[in-house]
């Protein structure tokens, strides 16, 4: 069995070839990007020269998926890095985007922990936020023509307003799915 702890050891020989140390094959960089989904850190090594190679490999994985239309970065970010060589910004950039990565990874384990609870939804951060946004939202294009209830009233609509959330939360999905389309459209 192999020590997942350690970053797998691939060697790249003079003919350009990817040799799989713990499992002595060949590999291609469809089985390395394979390696690295499934969670597994990787270390590219040139043969001859003992040079780290991994950078290298990793972009031009990125570059393949990107080329295949698997669109992650949007042009702007790319156009930004591209300028963060040319400026004093290098320096903050690679911090920068390794916590923003991190901050991603931590709210998707976040989310996918509270889906896993029994009412998901209370649970979700920003969920409060989005609903304020939304309603002020409402109230802007109606011009506050929804109205306000008052105390006698907010009793009775107290069940109602359980079920709205409900559907408000459909909604909230359905336009977040748009944008995402939107984005992705966008970006291409």
């Amino acid at each position: 069995m192999a020590d997942t702890d350690k970053p797998l050891l691939i060697k790249r020989y003079a003919s350009r070839r990817l040799y799989n140390t713990e499992t002595s094959d060949y590999v291609t960089l469809e089985d390395i990007s394979e390696f690295i989904r499934d969670g597994r850190e990787v270390q590219i090594i040139d043969l001859k020269s003992g040079d780290d190679l991994t950078r290298q490999y990793l972009l031009q994985i990125i570059a393949e998926h990107e080329s295949r239309g698997e669109n992650v970065l949007p042009i702007n970010v790319l156009t930004d890095l591209v300028r963060s060589y040319t400026t004093q910004a290098t320096s903050m950039v690679p911090e920068f985007l390794a916590a923003s990565f991190e901050m991603l990874q931590k709210g998707q384990s976040q989310m996918m922990e509270n889906m896993a609870k029994a009412n998901p939804l209370a649970q979700m951060p920003g969920l409060d936020a989005m609903r304020a946004q939304q309603e002020a939202f409402v109230k802007a294009m109606t011009g506050g023509l929804s109205g306000t209830t008052g105390d006698a009233d907010t009793a009775a609509s107290s069940d109602a307003s359980d079920e709205q959330d409900g559907e408000n939360l459909d909604d909230i999905k359905k336009q977040l799915a748009e944008l995402q389309d939107k984005l992705s459209k966008i970006s291409k």
